[in-house]
């Protein structure tokens, strides 16, 4: 049950102050719009993401190609596992531990020498900040609305 006075959808509560929503939606649509790093890896870390926050609209979202591009169901059932589930590749898992330690413990993160000596090592400069601004969207959005209670009973399928 939302905890505020709009219809349980996802975009409603944005519509109480429509300037703000605007910005949001600008936001969602640079990452979604211009994404470059593959398709799995995104989906491993949103996944991750959105388990972490619990926001079931987020865990209900899926990719109209992500099955086709290997984001299929089988893939979601093992991100809370992807330290040792089978058929990560080193970038998959490093996309998985950085939305973690993004959202569980940045400062750890960001003082972890080793990990970002991997992280680089397989991603370009470009690509991390595109994982790092893609994180910040779906964690700050998606645990807004898991905190609001809008839109869980939702789910989307995501245009290429």
């Amino acid at each position: 049950m939302a905890r505020i006075d709009v219809a349980d959808d996802p975009a409603s509560w944005m519509m109480l102050r429509p300037e703000l929503g605007v910005g949001l939606a600008g936001f969602s649509e640079a990452v979604y719009g211009n994404a470059q790093l593959p398709l799995r890896e995104r989906e491993i870390a949103r996944m991750r993401i959105a388990h972490i926050n619990d926001c079931h609209l987020c865990r209900n979202t899926r990719h109209e190609q992500g099955a086709a591009r290997g984001a299929d169901e089988s893939l979601y059932r093992k991100i809370d596992n992807w330290r040792a589930a089978p058929g990560f590749s080193e970038r998959e898992r490093l996309a998985a531990e950085f939305a973690e330690r993004f959202a569980l413990d940045h400062l750890a993160m960001n003082a972890d020498d080793a990990f970002w000596a991997r992280l680089r090592a397989a991603y370009s400069d470009a690509e991390v900040v595109e994982l790092t601004i893609s994180v910040a969207l779906w964690l700050g959005v998606g645990r807004a609305m898991r905190v609001l209670d809008v839109g869980q009973a939702c789910a989307i399928t995501l245009q290429a």
